[in-house]
């Protein structure tokens, strides 16, 4: 079965899941044309003209005449009649449990379902109830990557769409053994969109109130900490993946219990390696500058992370640089003097290092900004702290 070439992006040559126009009235997927425009790229790939505008504008119309395509076409998939919305699902069902489907059904059976689990969240809360959601876990963690890595990556798409709409209680298959060896599989051997997607979808576990045992049993996973450690202080990869891999980590650190194994596996090196390159970066090049230090404040509260903190030559300057910056992020300057109380507090060697980083230049300016009373009485206190070893040192203020 071959899609019109109208159906298909210009880019990745795939089938259109969320059509977008430029302002050349071209038409990429959004996933695509993000990727080109991130990549600092400032033309149109097709036309090759030079963007003044870079928005990205829904193509409703070709995305319903996709949809009404797949659905008039879907009766090449089985035999089961094609007579309602119920029944397709059905038969969407039985492609994928079906052992005898060939790879190449299988693989328009999940372009389908992934098309229409974007659709809405009414079309998304039907196909959780008829248990799609749980048989897209199936796929992913019993269908060997090897043979076609397309599958793997459709499934995570179906499911990151469907997420929002499910309880997520099925993900606890994820707490079987063989399920727990093939996610870590994936993260470490899978392509850069296999592991952006699994990425998110741990997330979405961490995030997810009635996960909360899961959680856990993945914030002991020593194995799977040090994986996604790895994708964030892995430059080579695909900025996308670096911030779903520092997003999964903050919310599996969301919990308590979890905070002591994440530190043990270098969690707060791959947060303060973040931010290292967060410095001198735009804010659009590291946007989740502000939760990977409102994290490294949690992991300070410990004793353990303040002991690995002082370890790190160049923590307590990341934080110190983290505390002003031009223009202002509030999130970034609150979390960051939090962490710097919580480490000076403590520690002699921490208020020497933040003095010679520059500390109370950085909190003068802040106090002298628009920031919220909130973020300034932090601020006040950690001047407070730090007065006397800065009166020592310069002979009085």
């Amino acid at each position: 079965m071959s899609f019109p070439e109208l159906f298909r992006c210009p880019i990745g040559l795939d089938l259109f899941t969320d059509p977008v126009a430029l302002s050349t009235g071209q038409t990429y997927d959004r996933v695509n044309i993000e990727k080109w425009l991130a990549y600092g790229n400032l033309t149109c790939p097709v036309t090759m003209q030079r963007l003044s505008d870079t928005s990205l504008v829904p193509n409703h119309t070709l995305r319903h005449l996709i949809e009404q395509w797949l659905l008039a076409n879907s009766a090449v998939f089985t035999t089961v009649p094609m007579k309602s919305t119920d029944v397709t699902l059905s038969a969407l069902k039985h492609n994928l449990q079906f052992r005898e489907s060939t790879t190449v059904t299988k693989l328009e059976t999940l372009r389908i379902i992934k098309l229409l689990s974007s659709e809405s969240s009414a079309r998304q809360a039907s196909l959780v109830r008829e248990g799609l959601f749980e048989l897209l876990l199936q796929v992913l963690f019993q269908f060997p990557m090897a043979e076609d890595a397309e599958i793997v990556e459709l499934a995570l798409d179906g499911l990151l769409n469907l997420s929002p709409s499910s309880d997520l209680e099925s993900v606890n298959m994820l707490r079987d053994e063989s399920n727990l060896v093939q996610l870590v599989f994936l993260l470490e051997e899978g392509n850069s969109r296999v592991k952006t997607r699994l990425c998110c979808l741990l997330e979405a576990i961490a995030s997810c109130s009635l996960a909360r045992e899961l959680c856990l049993v993945l914030g002991r996973r020593e194995k799977l900490l040090q994986v996604l450690v790895s994708l964030l202080l892995d430059k080579s990869e695909f900025r996308g993946l670096t911030e779903a891999a520092l997003r999964a980590i903050c919310s599996l650190c969301s919990l308590e219990a979890n905070r002591n194994t994440a530190i043990r596996e270098g969690a707060m090196d791959g947060l303060v390696g973040y931010l290292s390159s967060a410095i001198y970066a735009s804010r659009s090049r590291n946007p989740n500058a502000s939760l990977a230090l409102a994290t490294l404040e949690q992991l300070l509260a410990l004793e353990v992370g303040k002991r690995r903190m002082s370890k790190m030559e160049n923590g307590v300057m990341v934080l110190v640089k983290m505390v002003f910056r031009v223009p202002c992020d509030k999130g970034c300057s609150e979390h960051a003097v939090g962490a710097l109380l919580l480490l000076c507090n403590d520690s002699a060697k921490a208020r020497t290092d933040a003095i010679n980083a520059g500390v109370l230049t950085q909190l003068l300016l802040l106090l002298q900004s628009q920031s919220g009373e909130q973020v300034k009485s932090k601020a006040r206190a950690l001047l407070k702290l730090l007065r006397a070893k800065w009166a020592t040192d310069q002979g009085g203020l």
